[in-house]
């Protein structure tokens, strides 16, 4: 019995209008692209600085440990929940949340967090390519082995924010009402009769 340990795309959206295969994919890329840079950086949590020369003071292990394992669970978190911009439950909350199950995610409640977060991460790519490139200062490494190694697992980290943005704008446009319908997801109000939950 084989394993299926890579989820791939739906070959079809499960929203209320179609995702452009483009965003599906890209959604479900990002993870991917991440997890070389949270895996890069788990040695620092044990004081191995990967090749770099740095004289800043070394925290305990008590702190480092979560601090390290913590940020790398938490960009590979944020990265999933990206998959939301291209998945039902980015429109509808789960059932099985308590409370809020069932509603409708207001689409302003969804695009305004990702413009922002895909700003601030468009930001950061944009310091780390000036870094890359002996604009701004950056760390030194012990040679030229260390800092490639570091530039191939942190790089991908710079298509995060544009990424995000293009995801948002998607959604932003699929879940829009068309001029002269009301709600998106109306027709159905008007096909069933009923909506489960407002």
């Amino acid at each position: 019995m084989a394993i299926n340990l890579l989820h791939a795309a739906p070959a079809s959206s499960d929203t209320e209008q179609p995702v452009p295969r483009w965003a599906l994919r890209a959604a479900y890329a990002l993870p991917w692209l991440l997890l070389p840079s949270c895996l890069w950086r788990l040695p620092f949590a044990f004081h191995f600085d990967m090749g770099q020369l740095d004289d800043a003071p070394v925290s305990p292990l008590w702190i480092a440990i979560p601090y390290v394992f913590g940020l790398s669970v938490l960009t590979e978190l944020l990265a999933l929940l990206s998959i939301g911009l291209v998945r039902g439950w980015g429109e509808v909350v789960p059932i099985w949340i308590p409370v809020i199950g069932g509603r409708r995610v207001p689409p302003l409640a969804t695009v305004v967090p990702a413009v922002v977060g895909g700003l601030l991460l468009t930001t950061v790519s944009v310091w780390m390519a000036l870094t890359w490139v002996g604009v701004s200062d950056g760390v030194a490494y012990e040679n030229g082995w260390w800092q490639a190694l570091a530039m191939v697992c942190i790089t991908p980290i710079a298509l995060w924010g544009p990424i995000v943005l293009a995801l948002a704008y998607a959604y932003h446009v699929r879940r829009r009402p068309a001029r002269g319908q009301g709600m998106p997801g109306l027709d159905l109000v008007r096909r069933t009769g009923s909506i489960s939950r407002p």
